[in-house]
C-alpha cells in the first residue's frame, strides 16, 4: 500500500516539475515580436528606480534590461572621482559584449542621454532603435555642463564644493512624485561623481544611423532642460513623441510610458 501511494507521489511530483519547467522555460523565452531593452538611467539613480517598468515590459513580452553605473546604486562602494561619463559608456558595452546583445533598443533618460550616444557610436551594428526618454542628446565634443548652458554649470559646480568636492547631490524630484514614491526614491538617490558631467562625448562616426525617438515629458520644470532636444528630434524628422508626465514617467506614468514604448517599438521605420 505504501509504495503503491509513493510511486502515485513521486509520479505526480516529477509531472508537476516537468510542467514547472516548461512554464519557466516559456516565460524565459522571448516571444515572437518581442524586444530586448537595455536602459542607460539617469543621474543619482540606478537600475532600482526603472523597478516598475520590468513587470510592464515583461507582459508585453519584451526583455529589460536595467544595469547600474559605476558608483551609483549597489555600485556606490566604486565611486571615485575618477568615474567619468566614459566609465559609464563601458559599463553599458560591458554588459552588450557579456549578455551577447544584437539586435537591441537602447533607452537613455536624462544623464543617460549622454551615456547612451557614446554607446550607440561604439557598437551602431547591435542597436535596433535608439530612444531618448526626457534626456540630453550630445553632438561630439559637448558635456553635460555645454549643454545646460553657462548659469546652470556654475551652479552645479557650487554645490559640489559645497559637498566632498567631487560629487553633485541629487536634485530634487519632480513636484508631482506620489508621496510613496518619493519616499522610495529619496532613499535611494545618492551624489553622482561630478566629471561625468564635465566629460565630453567623443563620437567616432558622427550621429548614429539607426532609427531614433524622442520622447519629451510635458510636465516641464520653469528651465525647461530638454526642449532643445525635443525641438531637435522634430527638426531632424525622429519618431517624437510627448507624454503627460514629470522628468521620470518610469516612476510617476509607467503604465503610460510603457504603452508609449511599445508603439515606438513597434513602429516600422520609414
Amino acid at each position: 500500500m505504501f509504495s503503491i501511494q509513493r510511486r502515485a507521489f513521486l509520479g505526480a511530483a516529477a509531472a508537476a516539475g516537468a510542467a514547472l519547467g516548461a512554464s519557466t522555460s516559456a516565460t524565459a523565452a522571448q516571444p515572437p515580436g518581442g524586444k530586448t531593452i537595455l536602459v542607460a538611467h539617469g543621474a543619482w539613480s540606478a537600475g532600482w528606480v526603472w523597478k516598475k517598468m520590468h513587470p510592464l515590459m515583461t507582459a508585453a513580452g519584451h526583455r529589460l534590461i536595467t544595469p547600474t553605473q559605476t558608483g551609483l546604486g549597489e555600485r556606490e562602494h566604486l565611486a571615485t572621482p575618477t568615474v567619468d561619463l566614459n566609465t559609464h559608456i563601458e559599463d553599458l558595452l560591458g554588459v552588450i559584449k557579456h549578455e551577447e546583445l544584437n539586435n537591441f533598443v537602447l533607452i537613455g533618460h536624462s544623464y543617460g542621454g549622454m551615456v547612451a550616444t557614446g554607446v550607440a557610436d561604439r557598437v551602431p551594428e547591435r542597436i535596433s532603435q535608439l530612444i531618448y526618454l526626457d534626456a540630453f542628446v550630445p553632438r561630439d565634443g559637448q558635456s553635460l555642463l555645454d549643454l545646460q548652458g553657462p548659469n546652470a554649470a556654475k551652479a552645479m559646480r557650487e554645490r559640489v564644493k559645497a559637498g566632498d568636492g567631487w560629487r553633485v547631490e541629487p536634485n530634487p524630484p519632480p513636484p508631482d512624485t506620489p508621496p510613496d514614491d518619493l519616499k522610495w526614491i529619496q532613499a535611494h538617490r545618492m551624489p553622482h561623481p561630478f566629471k561625468c558631467f564635465e566629460t565630453p562625448v567623443r563620437l567616432k562616426n558622427g550621429d548614429a544611423k539607426m532609427p531614433h525617438a524622442y520622447i519629451y515629458a510635458l510636465r516641464k520644470t520653469p528651465a525647461d532642460t530638454f526642449k532643445a532636444f525635443a525641438d531637435r528630434a522634430k527638426q531632424e524628422r525622429w519618431d517624437y513623441r510627448e507624454i503627460d508626465a514629470s522628468h521620470s514617467p518610469h516612476v510617476t506614468a509607467p503604465e503610460a510610458l510603457a504603452a508609449l514604448l511599445n508603439s515606438i517599438m513597434a513602429k516600422k521605420p520609414a
